[in-house]
């Protein structure tokens, strides 16, 4: 491993103090991921984290999982770790916080730094894979610091606590942010479960109902076990019941039975008019005996 910011004094560096002051380098590289490590520095420490990582990433790799590509942006106030597409900041390493970084002179591709995180104080070291360009990165990192410590050295020691401040209030936008968006999405989900519950407790009364068909007097046709309160009354009295029918007795409209002169008694008509019933009961008699 190869420390960047030990650098020979007549190597020269390779952008211009304004790229990395006012503006940033960009690179694009794959992330292996980090890992935490028990020193903040040191060769033995790197090459071990990058030993763990790279097996994680063989590992994940048999599963059909890609290494991810991120962007970096260095500049003097650090390291920004982005998605490439949607430039969302995965990491955002402060240069104060990184106190390590070197490139593998076994394999050119790999580049790594240690930084400590500012939440859990824990010393965290990125591994990156970068085919042509790990090397440069890493020079790039180390040009950073020189002009960061320069920097600080005009200012007497203010401007640290400057960047400082800066980095803390750009990392609360950026919890807010994030929060924000969860925000969103969960009113977006009430918003989804108070319109499905709205569409599935909807009254049945909008639904007209249908009137009763009706025959050509515009009267509704009599049903024999329609009940008796759907009959209309008039003067607000009720009509009589219907008397219920016997299949015993039966009679007739006046409510007797129905006349039959052959079933009477004799003594229940006058002597002329019995003589003729029995007459007709005589003929009635001659006539069904001939058939």
């Amino acid at each position: 491993m190869n420390r960047a910011f030990s650098r020979k004094k007549d190597k020269t560096w390779m952008h211009t103090p304004e790229a990395l002051s006012k503006h940033y380098i960009p690179y694009n590289a794959k992330f292996l991921g980090s890992t935490e490590v028990e020193q903040p520095k040191g060769t033995e420490v790197v090459r071990d984290a990058v030993r763990k990582l790279k097996f994680a990433r063989h590992i994940k790799k048999s599963e059909g999982q890609k290494i991810p590509k991120v962007e970096l942006q260095i500049s003097i106030y650090g390291v920004k770790i982005l998605d490439p597409k949607t430039k969302e900041v995965q990491h955002n390493c402060q240069l104060h916080r990184i106190s390590f970084c070197a490139d593998d002179k076994t394999d050119k591709r790999i580049f790594t730094f240690i930084c400590k995180d500012s939440e859990s104080n824990k010393h965290l070291c990125y591994v990156f894979d970068s085919e042509k360009c790990a090397e440069e990165i890493t020079l790039t990192i180390g040009q950073a610091f020189d002009l960061a410590y320069r920097k600080f050295l005009e200012s007497g020691g203010k401007d640290v606590e400057t960047r400082k401040q800066i980095a803390g209030l750009q990392k609360r936008i950026q919890d807010l942010e994030t929060e924000n968006m969860e925000l969103k999405n969960k009113v977006q989900d009430l918003e989804n479960q108070l319109s499905i519950t709205q569409v599935s407790a909807s009254p049945v009364s909008n639904v007209t109902p249908k009137s009763p068909s009706t025959d050509i007097f515009d009267m509704v046709p009599f049903s024999p076990i329609s009940p008796q309160s759907s009959v209309p009354t008039r003067n607000g009295t009720q009509p009589p019941p219907v008397p219920s029918r016997s299949s015993e007795i039966k009679r007739d409209l006046f409510g007797a039975e129905p006349f039959d002169p052959f079933n009477c008694g004799a003594g229940d008509f006058p002597p002329d008019i019995q003589s003729k019933l029995d007459e007709m009961q005589r003929q009635r008699w001659r006539g069904s005996k001939w058939d």
